[in-house]
């Protein structure tokens, strides 16, 4: 498991840590940099002191030069190129050196070289470069060990600011986790962090939709409850006048009463497993390509027995080749739910009527009937769960038309109810563009 204060901890020592290297590294160049402008001073110095020297033995070192612990070497040559004096006999520095300052390479490493023409004869002061990056390593050196000394104290340091600095995330944490789960009241924003108020927002607005989604659970069983009692009572009553019926003829029709009611039942039952499968949370299957019009045609002959029962016309009056993306098991089942109502509220004799057509790049599917219609204040309404308006058939769930919404909303479709041009109901559910 990953740990926000291991990580915090980490990365900022990881950031001071090259912080303290690249000071390491910008110290031992400016070191580095004095350490040449003041060595080359020296050279020039010790060249300039050995004016009044007369040399002679030309391999013979000055007694006065220790050579194990003079860092310079100090060569004399005359005119012709025949050295004349070498401090140190072991190390020889070649013969072409220009005047002035330089840097040689020789075997024994790289060597700045200063030398002037003095009476004669070349005078050239060398010293190894080794020791000028030995001396800036050393100054760097000293300047950086004690910012690394207190890295550990640092760290200590960090752990704790960080800390205190995820202390409000421990006590939202906490407070969190006290809440037993039918408190939903939004998180107390007082005192809360700039860092954490969006963490707050987000679970406030979490709380309330899962507030929202628990009472609409809630009244869904109520109602769900209240619309089933009335169709189990029935069903007791219709079984026990069956079963206490004094001839054939009585029992036939309790029977026949008894399998309406079981009928009715069955459909509230389905509409509830329908209803529940379209709401938000339910496992969403992800849209594909879809025909909507091979699905309309599908629909509308598996709703032929239901419209030839009661003599009505139902059929296909415009069609379009027409693909959207969706649910094909959702789009069934709200095309279903569309024709199934206007087939059940249209007298015997009627029309219902499916239509599939664009407008304005937008593909629709619309339904009209020959019906009585829904009056203009009942429009909203209808979409209610369990709402039936006024003239509405008892063999409805007053689920169908909530189920359509559930459906339409989550293809980010839009549900129109209007007039029939028969004198009916029309409802069209138009989809977004781009869907074709």
């Amino acid at each position: 498991m990953t740990s926000l204060r291991r990580t915090l901890l980490l990365l900022l020592l990881g950031a001071v840590t090259a912080a303290v290297a690249m000071g390491a590294v910008a110290t031992y160049r400016v070191a580095l940099s004095e350490a040449d402008a003041m060595f080359d001073y020296h050279l020039r110095q010790l060249a300039l002191s050995l004016r009044d020297q007369a040399f002679a033995n030309a391999f013979q070192p000055n007694p006065a030069l220790d050579p194990d612990e003079f860092d310079f070497i100090v060569q004399v040559r005359d005119a012709s190129g025949v050295r004349l004096y070498l401090s140190h006999p072991h190390k020889v520095l070649p013969l072409d050196v220009q005047l002035g300052f330089s840097t040689v390479d020789t075997r024994e490493g790289r060597f700045r070289v200063y030398a002037q023409i003095v009476r004669d004869q070349v005078v050239e002061v060398a010293q190894p470069l080794a020791v000028r990056s030995r001396m800036a390593l050393a100054a760097a050196l000293k300047s950086v060990w004690p910012f690394a000394a207190v890295l550990p104290l640092l760290g200590l340091a960090i752990w704790w600011v960080v800390g205190r600095g995820l202390a409000p995330l421990d006590r939202l944490a906490r407070g969190v986790a006290a809440r037993s789960p039918s408190a939903l009241e939004p998180l107390s924003e007082a005192n809360v962090p700039v860092e954490t108020q969006p963490l707050v927002h987000s679970l406030n607005d979490l709380l309330e939709r899962l507030r929202g989604a628990l009472d609409a659970q809630r009244a869904f069983v109520a109602d769900a409850a209240h619309e089933l009692r009335t169709p189990i009572a029935a069903l007791k009553l219709q079984a026990q006048l069956a079963s206490r019926a004094p001839d054939e003829a009585t029992r036939r029709a309790a029977a026949a009463d008894l399998e309406a009611g079981v009928e009715r039942a069955a459909h509230v039952v389905e509409q509830l497993l329908a209803l529940a499968r379209v709401e938000p949370g339910a496992a969403e299957r992800p849209f594909v390509r879809v025909s909507l019009d091979e699905l309309a045609a599908s629909v509308v002959a598996d709703q032929s027995q239901f419209a030839l029962a009661k003599s009505i016309d139902l059929g296909v009056a415009e069609t379009r080749t027409t693909h959207v993306d969706g649910d094909p098991d959702g789009l069934r089942t709200m095309l279903v739910n569309l024709i199934g109502n206007a087939i059940r509220y249209t007298p015997s004799g009627g029309e219902v009527n499916v239509r599939i057509g664009e407008s304005d790049g937008r593909p629709w599917v619309e339904v009209t009937d020959t019906g009585p219609g829904i009056p203009m204040e009942e429009r909203e309404r209808v979409f209610d769960r369990f709402y039936r308006g006024q003239g509405a058939a008892d063999t409805g769930s007053g689920l169908g038309l909530a189920i359509v919404a559930a459906i339409a909303k989550r293809h980010q479709a839009e549900i129109a109810l209007g007039d029939a041009p028969g004198g009916g109901l029309s409802a069209r559910v138009t989809f977004r563009p781009g869907t074709r």
